[in-house]
């Protein structure tokens, strides 16, 4: 393609409005309705005829589950005191099983595991089809759990009281009704409890309004309120820090995604940890931790997004704050996340989307400084990430390595005295000799610098032949940073096919301020940088339009609606997976109220701007769309089913041709509630891209 040419990157229509009323097809919003679910059904079988029933559908799904079901996958494991847990899914147990072993077993290449509990046994004996959720158990001794059980796979859970020794749930214990719950423990017989404990008492994003003090042998009716937060407010949270000698507790007040209050709660006091709303605050033992996203002024002192703070808990509350800069980002990089040990806190710096690692110590007595070392690098082009420690006890840290290339390792270390070794290897799923991986930057519409990740055959020939799957998430600061993927490889680069990750603005690779350029009316940013990759693609010779595809899933789903209807000319085929489509519309479907920091209020002034991004109002009968596929599942309780649903009936009824839809009835918002579920899911999507692309 030609300079001039590449340069068609341009929205192919002025977005339109249209009112709520003159849609025909609200009824696809009554989810699990008659009417709804026949539709749902007919769709189903439309889709299953044509691309899931024949033999090379087969292979791809069994191929993907083969990976999933692998016995040879590392056994994520979490310490709680002498043993570390880890929840399990294969064919035999498809469920799963939540269970544990010791380090030293864990070490073997076959290590006994001791099953605390079985989901599908769980579900035999009370006919049921739980979904484990997590769980959270009762320090220091572990004894005691909350564990949380979804009965078809979505945000809505079940919390029930789980006795480790005894390996059952506790008669007449804790137990609260299927909804959307937090639940934390505060003593042996105390717990905090956010939950719907009747009409109002949720917020209009669905999540717990009120949390409450829950005392063993009383009725949840008699439990005391802690704090009532406001309808508007997004969701409220208390927890206890059983920390010996930093005993506190704490209620936290979701403003929306991105704002919060917390609160240290001093008996009937409720005292404000006064950091700005959009900074995030943890304390651990004597030490503060404030990571800003905004620029902040205090005492004196002006520290820039995206920085990482550290003072004294007690100086911070008692207003004498003397803060120390832990990192200060610059024009190529983030800070990932923090984590403590015992006596370090771990730093996941990333390098342009590339990990590296620092270990902080904080000054003894008698010095001032926090000291700082440089953790051995990571491999070229890899992510390494701080999996589990165990900051109550010791310095011991576990970190996860992997790349696009390199199967995942799980390694084992203790700051000071233990060097990090590996425990687990998971084993190639692909041959990844024939592959190489190359990051690449491109300049945006405004001229911002964009980059991607692109994993390719190494001897790919740059005439614009080359199956190529373009994949994007971008927004809520979420980073797309390289990955090990069996179902990838076996599905898509196995067959000779292109794969690429775009790190565009709305995620989290540059900080704060890159998912910021992105929020509300400047949304179109994101577009506009996937459209630039696609672009520059094709500028390459890697592709072209036809042998183009995108992917992309729930606000990722939103950008895939977005490609289609601004951008179809840049695309042979589009896979929109559990999307936001009809932004008219989505602060009135399940959670949708809680991203309105991200996208706007459409009952407002906020609808001008909106209506540019929202792809089911910008859909129009003359313009030629690439073919697409939306999936979704039933039980989808945070972005909902029915925003693929109407889209997809709104296609067809227009005339649109190669418009396909399925929805599986379990795996709220994820692939399914199984593996053999994620398994057809995803083949489903490799398998209709790869057929359009060729």
């Amino acid at each position: 393609m030609s300079n001039a040419n590449a340069q068609n990157d341009k929205p192919t229509k002025a977005p339109t409005d249209t009112k709520v009323t003159d849609d025909p097809y609200l009824w696809l919003e009554d989810i699990r309705g008659t009417r709804s679910m026949d539709w749902v059904k007919q769709e189903n079988a439309v889709t299953t005829k044509q691309f899931v029933d024949n033999a090379e559908f087969v292979k791809t799904r069994d191929s993907i589950l083969e990976v999933l079901d692998s016995d040879a996958r590392i056994p994520d494991v979490g310490r709680m005191g002498d043993y570390l847990y880890n929840f399990w899914r294969d064919k035999a147990h498809p469920r799963g099983v939540w269970r544990r072993t010791t380090l030293a077993e864990y070490r073997k290449a076959e290590p006994k595991w001791d099953v605390v509990l079985d989901i599908d046994a769980l579900n035999k004996a009370e006919d049921k089809r739980w979904v484990f959720k997590g769980v959270q158990c009762l320090k220091p001794n572990y004894a005691r759990c909350l564990i949380s059980l979804s009965p078809d796979g979505g945000d809505a859970v079940t919390v029930r009281e789980f006795d480790i020794p005894g390996k059952a749930f506790v008669k007449d214990g804790f137990e609260l009704p299927v909804a959307k719950t937090e639940a934390s423990w505060i003593d042996d017989n105390t717990i905090y409890v956010g939950t719907d404990f009747g009409p109002g008492t949720m917020t209009e994003s669905s999540y717990p309004r009120i949390v409450k003090e829950w005392k063993r042998g009383t009725p949840l009716t008699a439990a005391t309120t802690v704090y009532a937060g406001k309808p508007t407010d997004l969701a409220i949270g208390a927890s206890h820090d059983r920390t010996p000698g930093y005993e506190r507790d704490f209620v936290s007040v979701a403003k929306d995604f991105f704002h919060s209050e917390l609160y240290q709660r001093v008996g009937d006091k409720l005292i404000r940890v006064d950091v700005p709303t959009d900074a995030s605050a943890d304390a651990h033992r004597e030490w503060l931790l404030v990571q800003t996203r905004s620029t902040w002024t205090i005492g004196g002192s002006t520290y820039p997004s995206g920085a990482l703070l550290a003072t004294k808990f007690d100086d911070f509350m008692a207003g004498k704050p003397h803060f120390t800069v832990l990192f200060k980002p610059d024009a190529h990089t983030s800070l990932a996340s923090g984590t403590w040990t015992r006596h370090h806190l771990i730093l996941d710096v990333l390098d342009d989307v590339k990990s590296r690692l620092e270990v902080l110590t904080p000054p003894e007595k008698g010095t001032a400084d926090w000291k700082r070392e440089t953790m051995p690098g990571a491999p070229a082009m890899s992510t390494v990430s701080v999996v589990d420690t165990d900051p109550d006890n010791s310095d011991e840290y576990w970190l996860g390595v992997a790349g696009f290339l390199t199967p995942a390792s799980l390694q084992r270390g203790v700051l000071g005295s233990v060097p990090a070794e590996t425990i687990k290897q998971e084993p190639a799923f692909f041959d990844a000799s024939k592959f190489e991986v190359s990051q690449h930057f491109v300049s945006s519409k405004d001229g911002t610098r964009v980059p991607y990740f692109e994993i390719a055959p190494k001897d790919m020939k740059l005439d614009g032949s080359n199956r190529t799957l373009l994949y994007g998430y971008g927004g809520f600061e979420v980073s797309l940073q390289p990955f090990y993927s069996g179902s990838v490889g076996r599905a898509w680069l196995d067959r000779g096919g292109v794969y690429v990750v775009a790190n565009i603005r709305g995620g989290g690779e540059y900080g704060p301020q890159w998912h910021q350029a992105a929020l509300k009316a400047n949304r179109p940013r994101a577009y506009e940088d996937f459209a630039a990759v696609a672009g520059d693609l094709v500028k390459r010779g890697v592709t072209s339009a036809k042998h183009l595809g995108a992917e992309g899933g729930s606000n990722g789903g939103l950008l895939m609606g977005n490609m289609l209807t601004m951008y179809p000319q840049l695309f042979g085929a589009i896979a929109c997976e559990v999307p936001l489509l009809d932004m008219k519309r989505y602060t009135h479907l399940s959670a949708g109220a809680s991203w309105m920091a991200e996208y706007g209020n459409p009952d407002t002034a906020d609808w001008n701007f909106i209506k540019t991004f929202s792809p089911y109002q910008n859909l129009h009968k003359e313009t030629h769309y690439p073919p697409v596929l939306f999936y979704t599942t039933t039980s989808d309780d945070r972005v909902g089913p029915v925003q693929a649903r109407k889209m997809a009936a709104k296609m067809q009824a227009m005339g649109i041709p190669d418009v396909w839809f399925y929805e599986n009835l379990e795996g709220g918002h994820g692939a399914g509630a199984d593996n053999k579920q994620a398994a057809l899911m995803h083949a489903l999507a490799y398998d209709f891209l790869w057929d359009q692309l060729k």
